[in-house]
């Protein structure tokens, strides 16, 4: 079988020609690598375009940060004498953590020398792909890869006997090309991550920057709003879950904005689901509040649609609703704007609200519509319809363009915040999800959520329901929540209980 990837060629190394070519690289090819990575075939857990071009100092050494350490051993992937297969070593989340953070700090070339041996074939690349924290989607890749190798079996004790010599690729040419043009992905997707503070891995470190910062950027998710009944998105028992049922291919087709133009009944059958409550909000939205009357609110950032800010007294200009929101809607015709609350009651009715101006045209393109006036807005739900005249919550759809506020704020605000809070967001869509990586790296990153989010580098996990953290930093502060259940919860009592250096579970003790 011929060999994929020589482990040298013209006398120097894959290794260490792939790392001065790197080094070597311009300024404009950096940029033009990162934008590749929108349609690459590593699934990284956020796509999408890169807010900005990130350049990294990767050699640059901060005291402040946490130093990785160094493997104990380069990566040796051995070869099953019964199998035939080569068996990859196990990963564990340390040793994935580790590996970003050593490129991270010690930059690319100690990084491919102290991982890779010498003498290796294109599985060594495909490994440390995985140990970088990347997967592959390439079904066909796949199945190349693993009729020649296996996982180990974590339960079962290591193998034994294994060849450690035998370094023939058996990989044909085109995937082990594909295999290094995925590395250097995976290295740019990497690099353009931040490491995290050591000094500030405590809730007490975050009281102390709380009281001193006065630009703080807060972004917010679905989270914040779930103690009012309004479902996350993405969750076993979030709004994606509870309609698979309708037998869409890919239930966010409910928020495509050529299907909504196509047939905005889609959106319609389910809108009631997503339709938020009036005149009401959590006790995170309140803590939000207090920041900004204390005058540490720089902006937030929130990804909700529900518009709850507006109701806890968030100023308008301190707000960016990145997804938009139900504040207002428009009609996809003549684009006349009017007051969300304006078609609440048609969503709940699950009808389709029309635009008076735009009704009697949609009259001669749909005779058959049995509305008689405006005001009623609409025909039935189960005839065909075309978006001529319907009117639209100015909620970003997949396929809209995020609104122009965004991106007038954000890469000001990145450079002026002392502070950087990320409330009940699991991160997944860009580019709001990117914020975290566009913060200078001195900025302290602090995570409030039910679940960690991997694939960021916090320096502060506080793991649990939001409003219930928010009440503990509030406690901890000395400060007064403005919301109608504070009497109540600032005397309540809770565990914050550390399970890894900068990580903590809070969760209200039991009476």
């Amino acid at each position: 079988m011929a060999t994929m990837v020589d482990s040298k060629v013209d006398g120097v190394s894959h290794k260490r020609r792939y790392s001065e070519e790197n080094e070597r690289a311009s300024e404009g090819d950096k940029k033009s690598r990162l934008e590749d990575n929108k349609d690459e075939v590593l699934q990284s857990p956020a796509r999408g375009d890169e807010l900005q071009d990130m350049t990294v100092d990767s050699h640059a050494h901060d005291t402040d940060v946490l130093a990785p350490v160094a493997p104990q051993q380069q990566i040796s992937i051995g070869k099953d004498r019964q199998t035939n297969k080569y068996v990859f070593p196990h990963i564990g989340r340390d040793d994935l953590v580790n590996a970003r953070m050593f490129l991270k700090y010690y930059g690319l070339r100690k990084f491919l020398d102290s991982y890779l041996p010498e003498e290796l074939n294109s599985l060594y690349i495909y490994f440390l792909i995985k140990l970088l924290g990347f997967e592959i989607k390439d079904r066909e890749m796949m199945s190349a890869i693993y009729k020649h190798a296996e996982l180990p079996d974590p339960n079962a004790p290591p193998k034994k006997d294994l060849i450690y010599t035998d370094f023939e690729d058996p990989l044909e040419k085109r995937h082990a090309v594909r295999l290094i043009k995925d590395l250097q992905k995976a290295i740019n997707k990497v690099l353009c991550t931040r490491l995290r503070l050591s000094n500030f891995t405590t809730p007490d470190a975050f009281v102390d920057r709380l009281k001193s910062a006065n630009r703080i950027l807060v972004l917010t998710g679905a989270g914040v709003s779930t103690s009012l009944g309004i479902p996350d998105f993405r969750s076993s028992e979030g709004f994606y879950s509870k309609i698979r049922h309708l037998g869409l291919d890919d239930p966010q087709d409910v928020f495509n904005y050529d299907i909504f133009m196509q047939d905005p009944s889609v959106f319609y059958n389910i809108a009631h689901l997503v339709l938020p409550p009036e005149n009401i909000y959590s006790p995170l939205h309140g803590f939000i509040k207090m920041l900004q009357d204390k005058g540490k609110l720089l902006r937030n950032y929130t990804q909700n649609i529900d518009n709850l800010e507006s109701y806890a007294g968030i100023e308008p200009e301190k707000v960016v609703q990145c997804h938009g929101s139900f504040a207002t809607a428009s009609c996809t015709t003549c684009h006349w704007k009017l007051p969300g609350e304006k078609i609440f009651e048609n969503i709940r009715r699950l009808e389709l609200p029309l635009c008076p101006y735009c009704y009697m045209k949609r009259k001669e393109y749909f005779p058959n519509d049995t509305s008689t006036a405006p005001q009623e807005l609409t025909p039935s739900l189960h005839t065909p319809l075309k978006s001529h005249g319907v009117l639209k919550p100015d909620i970003t759809f997949f396929g809209e363009a995020l609104p122009s506020k965004f991106h007038k704020t954000i890469r000001e605000d990145i450079l002026k915040c002392d502070l950087l809070i990320c409330i009940g967001t699991s991160l997944k869509v860009a580019p709001v999800s990117e914020i975290v990586n566009m913060v200078p790296s001195h900025v302290p990153q602090i995570l409030i959520n039910r679940d960690p989010v991997r694939h960021a580098e916090f320096d502060l996990n506080l793991l649990g329901y939001c409003d219930d953290v928010a009440t503990l930093i509030a406690q901890k502060c000395s400060w007064d929540i403005p919301h109608e259940s504070w009497n109540l919860l600032k005397n309540k009592k809770f565990n914050c209980i550390e399970n890894d250096r900068g990580v903590y579970t809070v969760t209200p003790k039991e009476d």
